[in-house]
């Protein structure tokens, strides 16, 4: 019986309360529509704000997710611009077979000595191939270098960036001969010497092979002519080059089947013992 008065005093509280909290808001029904309008004003001031933190958020999640696309993109057009460059050398290269006067040998360059005055490259193909000492090394652009040493499947070759790198060489449209080697001032840069001062040289004209030393055949490209110094104290003029070919880059290239007129050799064997 005591726990149901307990129970019975809750019950009536309750009750009171409720109606208390009725009557209170029925008579200050004015106060809360005011505190409504206060609320909503503030809302609308803070919308804005929060409109524009969740704009920030969102341009934030787009702003990372447009450079992680910008970088895969850069990466493949990376890949694609390295595909049609390699397309574009192979495509130079089969248009070089086709033209070539002298058999070609198609190779791979494997190793590369870029670093000082003895430069060297290496290259897959030696003398089961059929690849001879002294034969040049060429590509679409130019002349690379020549074999120094054959073994059976590789080849050591003496690039045009090397000290003992010679080569006759003429001037296009002119009879200006000489003989072309490596400066040693730059990786690329090569140097036409014994070229009369008397004849009229040009920057921009393109340097050839001559085929007067009967080691290369005529009418491969060496390079473009940069700087010409006339010579102190001598007849001659100092010529400058830039190769054509970057040995660098270098990764496919031909070997000209080239093989020198034994005759000629001989007469200048016999020239040699002579003097």
């Amino acid at each position: 019986m005591r726990r149901l008065a307990d129970a019975k005093d809750y019950i009536i509280t309750a009750i009171i309360l409720l109606v208390a909290i009725g009557l209170m808001v029925s008579r200050h029904d004015g106060g809360l529509q005011n505190a409504r309008k206060i609320s909503i004003t503030v809302l609308s001031y803070l919308e804005q704000p929060l409109s524009n933190i969740r704009i920030y958020r969102q341009a934030l999640t787009t702003n990372t997710y447009l450079q992680r696309q910008n970088i895969l993109m850069q990466d493949e057009l990376s890949r694609l611009r390295s595909v049609e460059q390699q397309n574009r050398i192979l495509r130079d290269l089969l248009n070089l077979r086709e033209e070539s006067e002298h058999p070609l040998i198609s190779v791979k360059v494997v190793a590369k000595e870029l670093t000082g005055l003895n430069n060297s490259l290496t290259i897959n193909a030696g003398s089961d191939d059929g690849a001879e000492q002294g034969m040049p090394l060429i590509n679409s652009d130019g002349l690379i270098g020549h074999i120094s040493f054959t073994a059976g499947k590789y080849s050591q070759v003496l690039p045009y960036s090397n000290s003992l790198f010679r080569v006759s060489a003429r001037i296009q449209s002119s009879r200006a001969y000489g003989i072309v080697s490596w400066s040693g001032r730059s990786d690329y840069e090569l140097v036409l010497q014994y070229v009369p001062q008397t004849i009229p040289v040009e920057i921009g004209q393109i340097v050839e092979t001559s085929g007067a030393s009967n080691q290369f055949p005529p009418g491969i490209p060496i390079g473009e002519i940069t700087e010409v110094e006339p010579g102190r104290g001598v007849e001659t003029q100092t010529i400058y080059v830039r190769a054509f070919a970057d040995l660098f880059t270098l990764s496919e290239a031909f070997i000209v089947t080239f093989e020198p007129d034994s005759t000629i050799n001989e007469l200048l064997n016999q020239q040699e013992e002579l003097f």
